[in-house]
């Protein structure tokens, strides 16, 4: 944890509070606003009180258990609209609902996605049957009591090619190399400068077409969360919750979305791409992940 009258995270030598420190900003007749004030007034960002908290912690266990089973269950031969039936009953079971259906424009049609080995993000479950050598993102959020909670994992099918094991790692060697760079202080940039500085040392590119969010009120709320290098240097503060779902391919960064479902997201190259996804809550000691699948 970095304190007021630490060192401030960007090297110059000044203390934090005198620094970077997120600032009381005055208002018009002479008070104060609150940094939860502050932050959703300039940056839409929703700093969450200890209800809210819980309320997400528990929606995202929940998208954790749900992500699990549906992982537990894909295998080569069932489609991965079957995956997405078999999600809709564990949501019903847990009496909450899933965010994706009929969310956007156009609506999105299904319970989750389900991203298979050059598409990005967004893939929608259909008839297509899992393979020996398939990898597949399965992407996961429920709405419980009126909470969000956001995951995805990637699943391995038999024996994959080298190109595909390669972005299956690094995706997930970048979620967990930005997750340990969070703490109260830290500006937004460093968790795609973690990422991005990562991912092309292994070789790959960062797709920049999409970013995380902040989330749990809202399924989509503020800051957005770029993966690759930027200049958004919003300071990280308790009780912010944000996904950080690294994208990342084997070729070129750049994605084509598909003309006719106006979602499936392909890298343009063809090549393959992964993603893992966690929900994290920002601490005073530093930050908690609050999704709880393992690899």
């Amino acid at each position: 944890m970095i304190g007021r009258n630490d060192p401030c995270w960007c090297g110059s030598g000044v203390k934090w509070k005198k620094c970077h420190f997120p600032k009381l900003e005055h208002e018009k007749r002479g008070g104060v606003i609150s940094i939860k004030e502050q932050y959703f007034n300039k940056y839409h960002i929703i700093i969450k009180d200890e209800k809210q908290i819980e309320g997400i912690r528990e929606a995202s266990k929940l998208a954790s258990q749900i992500l699990d089973a549906i992982c537990a269950i894909a295998k080569e031969g069932i489609t991965t609209q079957e995956l997405d039936d078999f999600a809709s009953r564990l949501y019903k079971d847990a009496g909450s609902v899933p965010a994706t259906l009929n969310y956007g424009y156009p609506p999105f049609p299904k319970t989750i996605c389900t991203s298979l080995n050059e598409v990005i993000c967004h893939g929608i479950p259909d008839s297509t049957k899992l393979k020996d050598g398939d990898i597949l993102n399965i992407d996961v959020t429920p709405i419980l009591h009126g909470y969000y909670g956001d995951c995805s994992r990637m699943v391995t099918l038999g024996k994959v090619s080298a190109e595909r094991q390669l972005v299956v790692d690094v995706s997930y060697e970048c979620l967990m190399r930005s997750i340990a760079v969070l703490k109260p202080g830290v500006p937004v940039s460093a968790i795609g400068e973690a990422i991005e500085s990562h991912a092309t040392a292994r070789g790959c590119s960062v797709v920049n077409q999409f970013v995380a969010h902040g989330v749990g009120i809202e399924f989509h709320e503020g800051p957005q969360i770029p993966h690759y290098r930027n200049t958004l240097n919003i300071p990280l503060v308790p009780g912010m919750t944000f996904t950080i779902e690294p994208m990342i391919n084997a070729g070129v960064r750049e994605a084509v979305i598909d003309p006719k479902d106006k979602w499936t997201a392909r890298t343009r190259d063809g090549r393959a791409s992964a993603q893992w996804e966690h929900t994290i809550l920002i601490t005073d000691a530093g930050h908690e992940v609050l999704t709880t699948w393992k690899r």
